[in-house]
C-alpha cells in the first residue's frame, strides 16, 4: 500500500539528521572516548550501551541541542534528495521531534533542504510521548521514527510507525521498516 505524502510526517534525530555520528565524533574528539562505534550503539538509552559516563553524555547532547559544536552535523544519505521530492508534492512537510526547541534544527532543516521556512514545519514536543497529539492533529496516519519505544505509542494511538532501521532498534517489532531513504521513497506516492 502506497503512502498519500499529505498524511506522512518524520521525526529528525536518527532519521533525517545523522546525529549520533554527530555524538560519536564529539565524543572521540572533545572527550577521548574512542572505544565505542555506530553499530556498538544498541539500545536508544545511550548509558545502557555506550559505557560513557552520564554527564559527558547529556553534556555532548546539550551541546547538539544547542547548536554549540564545530563539527558539521550530516543529514542521513539521500534524505535531502528524498524530501525534496516530497515536499514538491506536499508542502510544508511536518517534522515532529522530541528535542525541546525547534528554532536550531528547523534552520538546520531548510539549509539541508535548500527551501525556504514555509516549506517544512517543525514541532518540538519535548518529549517523546507528546508526539501523538501533535501528529492526530495534523492529521498524521505515517510517522518515520528510529525509536522503537515511540513506535508503540504511536501504534497505540491509530498511527502507523515506519522503523527506520538504526542498530539501537533491531529488537524484535512488526511494524513496517526501512533501512534505506531510498526504499522509504518507493513506499511514497509522489506526482
Amino acid at each position: 500500500m502506497k503512502i498519500d505524502p499529505a498524511h506522512l510526517a518524520f521525526d529528525i534525530d536518527g532519521v533525517v539528521a545523522d546525529t549520533m555520528s554527530l555524538f560519536l565524533t564529539i565524543a572521540k574528539a572533545e572527550f577521548g572516548i574512542n572505544h565505542i562505534r555506530y553499530e556498538d550503539i544498541t539500545d536508544y538509552d545511550l548509558r545502557e550501551s555506550a559505557g560513557i559516563d552520564e554527564a559527558v553524555i547529556w553534556e555532548i547532547i546539550l551541546r547538539i541541542l544547542e547548536g554549540k559544536y564545530v563539527l558539521p552535523l550530516d543529514p542521513i544519505r539521500d534524505a535531502p534528495e528524498v524530501l525534496k521530492r516530497i515536499n514538491r508534492c506536499c508542502h510544508p512537510t511536518l517534522f515532529v521531534t522530541a528535542r525541546p526547541e525547534a528554532d536550531l534544527i528547523s534552520e538546520w532543516l531548510c539549509s539541508v533542504l535548500q527551501v525556504p521556512p514555509n516549506a517544512i514545519e517543525v514541532v518540538a514536543t519535548g518529549s517523546f510521548e507528546d508526539k501523538r497529539e501533535v501528529l492526530t492533529e495534523h492529521n498524521i496516519f505515517h510517522f518515520v521514527e528510529d525509536r522503537l519505544e515511540t513506535c508503540y505509542l504511536l501504534a497505540e494511538a491509530g498511527i502507523q510507525p515506519i522503523v527506520f532501521a538504526q542498530p539501537w532498534n533491531r529488537k524484535g517489532h512488526s511494524f513496517r521498516e526501512v533501512g534505506t531513504w531510498r526504499e522509504l521513497e518507493t513506499m511514497i506516492v509522489l506526482k
